[in-house]
């Protein structure tokens, strides 16, 4: 059966990567989808990956709005009848240049709503064998919170719904900048990260009887630091960096490992190794 995988924020620097690595190994015959918020840039960029020989399709996606989430959803249902890697990518990125209290509203709208949103969309369309990923970061470990706040990420008993209160809140109290004084961490990004790598586990938790019966993974992916234009303005050494390219290559292990691999399941994978949640 001819794969069909879906790469959010696909346009530029990993999702680009990943898109040019997933045609690469998938065939000409697979249907890779490069999704990007603005549909000039994306159609660069299949422009770019067509010059190097790949024949990836395109469609605009924004995962910070659930129509456009919902209008990719019933394009693939209606073209594929479902699908096999779906690569949750999209991120919105934070300056340490600007008020964090002027960020977080948009930051978690496409991190961690658009993470939601892609796991509501795309969750009961996966295929027998179905590889399901959220690209996070290695900061989405519980043990980068205070205790204080872990029982608000507790994966065995939160539903997906519960974890987006949580955050809707969050940004409440950053906005009104009370964050600290409710032991949150300074930056924005450590609980972005954690819960994004909640939601996946708290999926996997509900999906796991389907899950193990039909051969579907479901995962959190930190690929590592990367000399990205996001990346540049947080690190002041990205000499030990890798580049797009290279930081692929373990996401795109882990989206095709095949038929009848059993694990890792719900974990946070760095390097093709699990990474502890506690």
């Amino acid at each position: 059966m001819n794969k069909v995988a879906i790469v959010s924020g696909a346009n530029q620097g990993l999702g680009f990567a990943l898109v040019e690595a997933l045609c690469n190994q998938l065939g000409a015959a697979a249907s890779v989808y490069l999704t990007a918020r603005d549909p000039v840039r994306g159609r660069e960029a299949m422009r770019q990956l067509r010059l190097r020989g790949y024949s990836p399709l395109f469609h605009q996606l924004d995962v910070t709005d659930e129509a456009s989430v919902a209008r990719l959803a019933e394009t693939i249902y209606t073209l594929h009848g479902g699908v096999d890697i779906v690569i949750s990518n999209a991120a919105a990125r934070i300056s340490p240049d600007q008020p964090q209290d002027k960020q977080v509203a948009h930051f978690v709208n496409t991190n961690n709503h658009g993470t939601f949103r892609m796991i509501r969309a795309f969750g009961s369309m996966l295929n027998d064998n179905a590889r399901f990923l959220v690209v996070a970061s290695g900061f989405g470990s519980l043990r980068n919170l205070s205790p204080a706040l872990h029982s608000q990420f507790d994966i065995t008993t939160r539903s997906l719904e519960e974890i987006e209160q949580v955050m809707d809140h969050y940004v409440q109290l950053v906005e009104a900048g009370q964050d600290k004084a409710h032991s949150w961490p300074e930056w924005i990004n450590i609980p972005s990260k954690v819960a994004q790598v909640a939601s996946v586990k708290i999926m996997a938790r509900e999906k796991k009887e389907e899950a193990r019966r039909r051969g579907i993974l479901i995962n959190a992916v930190c690929p590592g630091l990367m000399d990205t234009e996001a990346s540049r303005p947080w690190f002041s050494d990205m000499s030990s960096a890798q580049s797009p390219t290279q930081a692929a290559g373990d996401v795109v292990w882990l989206a095709t490992l095949p038929p009848g691999t059993e694990v890792p399941y719900g974990e946070l994978i760095r390097h093709r190794e699990v990474l502890p949640w506690l």
